[in-house]
């Protein structure tokens, strides 16, 4: 009998931590299933049980506090994955797990405050601890102590922003307690059922009970409604072939309570009433929660027919399959890639097989969703983080379960559910930065870690993209990836039109209207008088980067973060886009006009420097500016915006494109979401309104992910119909990519971006690492980005760039360095993690260092 378990923490640790198992527990964890554990001198957390054994560790151990599943909830290929990328992103297992699973399955204690009633103040408490000292006293007592607080609710219900050193003393004079509760946020939802009780499920026994109730014509009633719809729900199983109830329990059903009383015309006492003689008994039935819901009364139906293109692309695709496992469709926008993949998903479950369809947006999912339920309904399932946690718990339990969705369509999270029989994997839109984990660890390449997964558990895995990053490219061009095209679009549209309007030359003419050039308010006027659709694309959400004083140059900056604050409006507030921190719009320059404090963090604003005397003006645009300006020079047309101010949920998202689909807006105004993958009927006109700020960023992609913004959200014009067109707005009409992109030629910018990427050892042609550093002391993290710097040169030589400071170097106070690690395609990562992680401790014990952090950021 195994008398000890390692196990797997949420927390950024390295390895796993060893605790004895209890002989009281009443159930013994397995290999994959969570249990909760003691950890530090208070907490409590949900880990991840890896291995069982009996050997005695050489040190004391905690004991394993509670077992919460009977069964694994990881399963092997899971934790095999979990281990590849902590190993190949350099991060910690607790890293991906706290990633992996949705909050509903880690429990964690909570700090719960608790008043210490036997407390008799010797002096006065300050007026946060007083605040505090009320607010837990409003509380009903139960038990001594009362009932607690836990932090979060004491300081939204006090306002003191800095509760932690305002409860610690109290902590420390004995007014309050503490203590950990275990936080169970999952509740499956339940509905009321009734059903027949055990002893009247005999035909002879219900027959006296009717004889018995022709004195009460609502309970015959009702109880008649009952038999007859669950006799009806018998007969249709029997019919769809399923197993039919046993031939001595002809109603052996249930039926939802609400549905009963509906049908039958009753009221609740009738029930109640029923209830209490014993014949019928209510009882609480576990649900799915919406997702259930939507996939009511679906039926599934055929896909579309691939035309004469399609069907070549698709016969391409499964021959690539032969001899490789991993195929690059390359198909022009709106060519019907998404077809293809449909008929490549029917063919996979046909064969028993299970499909993960990945996306990169969020947003993308609406759309799309809608569409693939009229071929697979109830057989897919949708994961992504604007569901409610409760649902994502639920759909992960469901595949875990004897009948999991065949389908799962999701964006990079959607890889950490557990399949049991995955024979295919689709990652649309494989060129999207979204893919790429950012903050926090695991900084996963999602699109990367999808091929690891094929491989690991056999399955195909199909990238799709109209403009495919250089390394898939690469891979396809040299023989790693089969490699199919798509050069037609459906239905033989042509591609969109492009016209390049130089912006400068627009301005010096006196010839722009703020932010639109002539050709494009007539382009817009034409497409809202033919009444089609209009999307205007501006990278920069907000009103404006920037508020700058005219006379002295001030500009207002993050108090936390290097950077200049963007104006909203629509909040009447200033944003940090690093940290979050909202500050207040001043009415003066506090440099010019005193007094000169700082700008107010947090609250509303009193105005936006409207007075006449202001010197303060706004520079730039984003999308909140261009939608308030075009609602003014065209007041006819309805405009709704898409970027993240307007999409914070799913219903804001869902509602946005159901009425740009619907015909509801004229004009949809947008960040990089709308370039993403969508298509609608009725867009004739894409205005790109600044190409320069996607072309001018510090980054070797950005000549990449410039073209394939602009060349995306280009296509999504003319999809359906009359050939689209395009108006693109730049300061540097000669820019290489520019012509590129008017040109649609993929193939010219990947041979100047790969020719210069192999001159100064970019990738695809090698792996590059960045080493971030981070303390709140400057002075500190500059000198440590030397020493470590020094360290890594010793082992990896000319390897190493750097240190320097990056764009934006403090954020959230942390002042940040960062190291360039270029390694050979050939050289295992393993190996450089080994290296790295041994040089990262040596650094960090040199005297001043231990408190500074030091992460890594792969590919």
């Amino acid at each position: 009998m195994p008398q000890y378990a390692d196990v797997i923490l949420p927390l950024p640790l390295q390895g796993a931590f060893t605790y004895a198992l209890p002989p009281q527990l009443a159930a013994q964890p397995q290999v994959g299933s969570r249990v909760i554990v003691p950890f530090g001198s208070r907490k409590f957390y949900t880990a991840i049980v890896v291995r069982l054994h009996d050997e005695t560790p050489p040190y004391p151990t905690k004991h394993i506090s509670e077992v919460l599943d009977e069964k694994s909830v990881i399963l092997p290929e899971q934790l095999r994955l979990w281990k590849w990328i902590a190993d190949y992103y350099l991060c910690s297992l607790g890293d991906v797990f706290k990633a992996a699973l949705p909050s509903g399955l880690k429990l964690e204690s909570e700090s719960i405050i608790l008043l210490n009633e036997d407390w008799e103040a010797e002096s006065p408490l300050s007026p946060n601890e007083e605040k505090v000292w009320r607010a837990l006293n409003k509380l009903p007592q139960k038990g001594a102590g009362g009932a607690g607080q836990s932090l979060l609710s004491l300081q939204k219900e006090t306002g003191v922003r800095s509760i932690l050193p305002t409860v610690k003393s109290l902590l420390e004079k004995g007014a309050v307690r503490m203590k950990e509760e275990i936080r169970r946020t999952y509740k499956p939802k339940t509905v009321t059922c009734v059903r027949l009780a055990e002893a009247y499920l005999d035909e002879a026994r219900l027959h006296e009970v009717f004889n018995n109730l022709h004195r009460s014509p609502k309970q015959e009633a009702l109880l008649a409604c009952f038999l007859n719809e669950i006799r009806s729900v018998s007969a249709t199983s029997s019919l769809a072939g399923e197993a039919a109830p046993p031939k001595s329990s002809p109603y052996k059903g249930e039926m939802e309570r609400g549905s009963l009383l509906l049908a039958s015309n009753c009221s609740d006492a009738i029930l109640r009433e029923l209830c209490q003689k014993g014949i019928l008994e209510t009882f609480a039935k576990p649900v799915e929660r919406a997702q259930a819901s939507q996939r009511q009364n679906e039926a599934e139906g055929l896909p579309s027919p691939l035309t004469p293109a399609q069907q070549t692309a698709m016969e391409s695709i499964l021959e690539q399959w032969r001899s490789h496992d991993v195929c690059l469709l390359h198909g022009v926008t709106s060519s019907g890639k998404t077809e293809i993949y449909i008929h490549l998903m029917q063919k996979a479950i046909d064969a028993g097989k299970q499909v993960l369809f990945m996306l990169p947006e969020i947003v993308l999912t609406a759309q799309l969703t809608e569409r693939l339920r009229r071929v697979f309904g109830s057989r897919m399932g949708v994961y992504h983080s604007r569901y409610p946690d409760n649902e994502r718990v639920e759909l992960y339990q469901k595949m875990l379960s004897g009948k999991p969705y065949d389908i799962v369509v999701g964006v990079r999270s959607s890889l950490f559910l557990p399949f049991r029989n995955l024979g295919l994997l689709i990652i649309d839109e494989e060129h999207e930065t979204s893919f790429k984990q950012q903050d926090p660890a695991p900084r996963y390449q999602a699109r990367n870690t999808a091929l690891v997964l094929a491989k690991q558990v056999g399955a195909k895995a199909l990238l799709g993209s109209a403009t495919p990053s250089l390394e898939s490219y690469h891979n396809a061009l040299t023989g790693k990836y089969g490699l199919v095209t798509l050069k037609t679009r459906f239905a033989g549209l042509n591609l969109p039109n492009i016209e390049v309007i130089d912006v400068q030359e627009m301005r010096r003419k006196k010839l722009m209207s703020g932010f639109f050039s002539p050709q494009l308010l007539a382009r817009i006027r034409k497409a809202l008088e033919q009444k089609q659709q209009v999307i205007l694309f501006q990278n920069r959400r907000g009103y404006a980067p920037v508020l700058e004083c005219r006379v002295c140059g001030w500009t207002p900056r993050c108090q936390s973060c290097d950077v200049s604050l963007t104006v909203h409006r629509g909040y009447r507030q200033m944003v940090c886009h690093y940290c979050g921190k909202t500050y207040n719009i001043p009415q003066m320059c506090p440099n010019c006009q005193p007094p000169p404090s700082p700008p107010k963090e947090g609250g509303t604003a009193n105005g936006y420097a409207s007075s006449q005397n202001s010197s303060l003006s706004s520079r730039g645009y984003g999308t909140e500016r261009i939608e308030e300006q075009l609602q003014a020079i065209l007041p006819e047309a309805r405009i709704a915006r898409m970027d993240l101010d307007t999409t914070r949920s799913r219903q804001n998202y869902e509602q946005i494109l159901h009425d740009f689909e619907e015909g509801k807006t004229d004009i949809l105004i947008g960040t990089q979401m709308v370039t993403k993958g969508l298509d609608f009927d009725r867009v004739s006109l894409v205005g790109i309104l600044s190409a320069d700020t996607m072309l001018s960023q510090p980054d070797f992609r950005s000549y990449e992910r410039a073209f394939q913004l602009m060349e995306q959200v280009a296509g999504r014009a003319g999809r359906k119909g009359s050939v689209g067109h395009v108006i693109l707005q730049t300061r540097d009409a000669g820019n290489a990519i520019v012509q590129q992109v008017v040109n649609h030629d993929y193939e010219g910018m990947y041979a100047e971006q790969a020719e210069e990427r192999e001159l100064f050892r970019y990738p695809p042609f090698c792996r590059v690492v960045f080493i971030y550093l981070k303390h709140r002391d400057e002075r500190i993290v500059e000198s440590l980005s030397a020493d470590f710097a020094k360290l890594l040169r010793q082992v990896f030589g000319e390897r190493v760039l750097g240190p320097d400071t990056p764009p934006v170097g403090r954020v959230q106070l942390m002042h940040i360095r960062k190291l360039i690690l270029k390694m050979e395609l050939t050289a295992p990562m393993s190996a450089v993690r080994e290296r790295l992680l041994a040089l990262q401790e040596q650094v960090l014990q040199m005297p001043g260092y231990h408190s500074a952090q030091i992460y890594y950021d792969v590919d």
